[in-house]
């Protein structure tokens, strides 16, 4: 089990996109928890960083929000990378690609500043480039590809699902999308 100076140590080598700490985690089946924690700290943090005037139970929506879009994204990536667009030497499981896109939520952490007046904008751009990057990263590792090409493409044809499928559901349930304001 990760102690957890060893998760927050791990959180910041995923943010620098630190190949090995992806092949770590994603061979560390203790690993998945802490995957966990990590996009339930970011989703918080975005929360927390696009709270105006809204109600404090949006931060847990926004959080079990997340952690569906997590799973279903990593589902989606292992779906794709491995049956739809596998290299030869592809080989992975669902439990890898959690583990693996958990941490490279990390950079969302930074979502918090949103909270500055005039800068939610500026920081949730800037954090969600850095964890497609990051996402990108650790598809790459996860899915032992050669071609970081190929893994940009997993990742966008899966984000692209997930967004549509996102949208449909709040779209059928009459929810407005939560967006952070300036």
């Amino acid at each position: 089990m990760c102690s957890m100076n060893q998760m927050i140590s791990r959180m910041a080598r995923a943010a620098k996109l630190d190949r090995d700490l992806y092949e770590e985690v994603e061979t560390d089946t203790t690993a998945t928890g802490q995957a966990m924690g990590v996009v339930i700290l970011s989703s918080v943090a975005a929360g927390i960083g696009s709270f105006r005037e809204g109600l404090p139970a949006a931060i847990v929506i926004g959080t079990l929000v997340s952690l569906i879009s997590w799973y279903f994204w990593a589902f989606l990536t292992y779906v794709l990378g491995t049956k739809v667009f596998p290299e030869p030497q592809t080989q992975s499981n669902i439990g890898e690609l959690l583990r693996t896109t958990g941490y490279s939520s990390a950079p969302g952490i930074l979502r918090v500043l949103g909270v500055v007046p005039g800068i939610a904008p500026v920081v949730f751009l800037a954090a969600a480039i850095w964890m497609l990057v990051s996402m990108v990263v650790a598809v790459r590792q996860a899915l032992d590809y050669e071609s970081t090409w190929r893994a940009v493409g997993v990742c966008v044809i899966g984000w692209m699902i997930q967004t549509l499928l996102i949208l449909l559901v709040f779209q059928m349930s009459g929810t407005k999308l939560p967006v952070p304001q300036s």
